[in-house]
C-alpha cells in the first residue's frame, strides 16, 4: 500500500483542525491524504448510539471534510473509510502505513496547552511510527512569520521548526524527521537541549563561574557533535542550536510559541502499566501551543 498522510476524524473542531494541517502536510510531501473515522470515536457535535445512525454520522463527516478539503486544496488527492473499531486499536494500526498520522488535541480554555485525553495518548504511547497532534484552532497563519505589517500571513517564510535534542542518546530517526520538516519549509531549524548542573555544584563551587562556563561549552560541543552529519546531509537548512541550564520540557515549551512544528522523540518502551511517554514529551504534548510530532525510536 502507499505510503499516505493520514489523519484520524471525529467531526470535532480539533481534528477538522488536524485534518487541515494534514493536507497542508500532504500537499509539503506530495503524497495523498487519507482520511480515517473510527466508529467508536464518539463525536462531540452529535451523539449517537446505534450502528446505522453511527454510520450515517461517519458517512457525513467523511463527506464534509472531503468537501471542505477538495475546496481548499484541489489538487489533492483525497482518500477516505470508516471502521468500526475502537480509535485506540485503529489509528496506531493506521499509523504503520502513514506519512505521518495526525490527530487533533483539545485546547485548554483560557490556559494555553493541549489537553490531551486518553485516546491522544493512547494512540501516541502506542504508535511504532511518527504521530502528530495538532491543538484545536490552529491555523495555517500560525506556522508562518507575520507580514511586515504584523498581520497574519501564509505567503510569508515559515517559522522555525523546533527539534528537542537528548545529545546523549541521540536517535537518527527523530534528527531526520525535523531536519526534513524544516527543509520543505525551507526555513529554520531550531534545536533545544536543556541539561542540569551536577548535584555537587551548589556545594562551594557555584562561586567559581569558570567551571560554569566550561560545563556550558561541554553541553554545547555536545549538541554540536550530534548534528554535525546531519548538517552535512542538509547543507540547505540554516541550523540554530539552543542549550540552557533547565528542563528540557519548559525550553520546548516556551520555543514553541514561535515555531511552525515541534519535533520530540519517545522511546519504544513497556512497563506493566502500559508504554511510557517520557516525561519531556509529556511536557510538549500539554504545554506546546506548535502542532508536536512524536517520533518514536529504539
Amino acid at each position: 500500500m502507499p505510503r499516505t498522510v493520514t489523519v484520524g476524524l471525529d467531526g470535532s473542531l480539533e481534528s477538522l483542525a488536524a485534518a487541515e494541517w494534514a493536507a497542508r502536510e500532504a500537499g509539503l510531501r506530495a503524497l495523498p491524504l487519507h482520511l480515517v473515522h473510527a466508529w467508536d470515536w464518539q463525536p462531540y457535535a452529535e451523539p449517537v448510539s446505534d450502528d446505522e445512525t453511527r454510520r450515517h454520522w461517519a458517512d457525513r463527516v467523511l463527506r464534509e471534510t472531503t468537501g471542505r478539503l477538495r475546496r481548499h486544496h484541489p489538487d489533492l488527492e483525497i482518500t477516505s473509510e470508516q471502521v468500526r473499531e475502537a480509535p485506540t486499536t485503529v489509528l496506531p494500526r493506521a499509523a504503520e502505513e502513514a506519512e505521518p498520522l495526525v490527530i487533533g488535541s483539545r485546547g485548554l480554555s483560557g490556559i494555553v496547552g493541549y489537553l490531551v485525553g486518553s485516546v491522544a495518548l493512547s494512540v501516541v504511547g502506542q504508535a511504532t511510527r511518527p504521530v502528530v497532534l495538532v491543538r484545536s484552532g490552529a491555523r495555517a497563519e500560525d506556522e508562518h512569520q507575520p507580514d511586515p505589517e504584523g498581520r497574519p500571513s501564509t505567503t510569508t517564510p515559515y517559522r522555525d521548526v523546533v527539534l528537542g535534542l537528548d545529545h546523549e542518546h541521540p536517535d537518527d530517526t527523530v534528527i531526520e524527521f525535523a531536519f526534513e520538516a524544516a527543509a520543505r519549509r525551507a526555513t529554520t531549524l531550531r534545536v533545544v537541549h536543556g541539561w542540569s548542573l551536577p548535584p555537587y555544584f551548589g556545594y562551594g563551587l557555584a562561586a567559581d563561574p569558570a567551571l560554569g562556563s566550561e560545563l556550558d561549552q561541554q553541553e554545547k560541543s555536545a549538541v554540536a557533535e550530534a548534528l554535525a552529519s546531519w548538517r552535512e546531509k542538509f547543507p540547505g537548512v540554516d541550523v540554530v542550536e539552543q542549550t540552557a541550564i533547565g528542563n528540557a520540557g519548559a525550553h520546548l515549551v516556551d520555543a514553541a510559541r514561535d515555531a511552525s512544528l515541534v519535533v520530540v522523540g519517545r522511546h519504544i518502551r513497556r512497563t506493566p502499566l502500559g508504554a511510557r511517554i517520557g516525561p519531556v514529551t509529556h511536557a510538549v504534548l500539554h504545554h506546546a501551543t506548535a502542532p508536536v510530532a512524536v517520533i518514536p525510536h529504539e
